[in-house]
């Protein structure tokens, strides 16, 4: 992967981007579809170490801010979006609807095995929680993923024009 200054640029915007939807404090139901899909949006359009940094990241400043006041989650949530990236990453070029499907299905598989195997066995975790970490992680991700779907497809035709002008 080449690193250059487009690719910064576009890393930059897409977690300033993130960031955004986090600190805007809707519900989860709303922010978990848009965090998502800025996920995908940075693995198909600028690449997986972009989204990689991105999913790493965003998860820390939601600590930061206060929106995810549980830190010991802080790595599940990490693990989870980077998994959701690079499944998406590497299944995107053979078939999107397959990467998308699979990319939320083992980011859910990834939280939930962490949430039951790490995290609940040292901290009590009230259920609600537990359920915002796990299954609702299927679903936001699925969610971002419709979005994503229409927004890649309107980068790809931008570019496309851009290269063309």
């Amino acid at each position: 992967m080449k690193i250059d200054l487009k690719m910064l640029t576009r890393t930059a915007i897409l977690l300033a981007l993130t960031v955004a939807f986090q600190t805007l404090a809707l519900p989860q139901p709303v922010t978990g579809p848009l965090v998502n899909a800025s996920l995908f949006v940075s693995a198909g359009f600028v690449g997986v170490l972009s989204g990689s940094l991105i999913g790493a990241i965003t998860p820390w400043i939601a600590y930061l801010v206060g929106t995810m006041k549980l830190a010991p989650a802080l790595p599940i949530i990490m693990a989870g979006n980077i998994s959701l990236v690079v499944v998406f990453g590497l299944l995107s070029k053979y078939n999107q609807y397959v990467a998308f499907l699979a990319a939320a299905v083992t980011k859910w598989l990834v939280m939930t095995a962490g949430v039951r195997m790490i995290l609940l066995p040292s901290v009590k975790v009230p259920a609600p929680v537990v359920t915002t970490l796990t299954i609702a992680q299927l679903w936001t991700a699925l969610g971002g993923a419709v979005l994503a779907l229409a927004v890649l497809a309107a980068l790809r035709t931008w570019e496309k024009r851009q290269v063309k002008g």
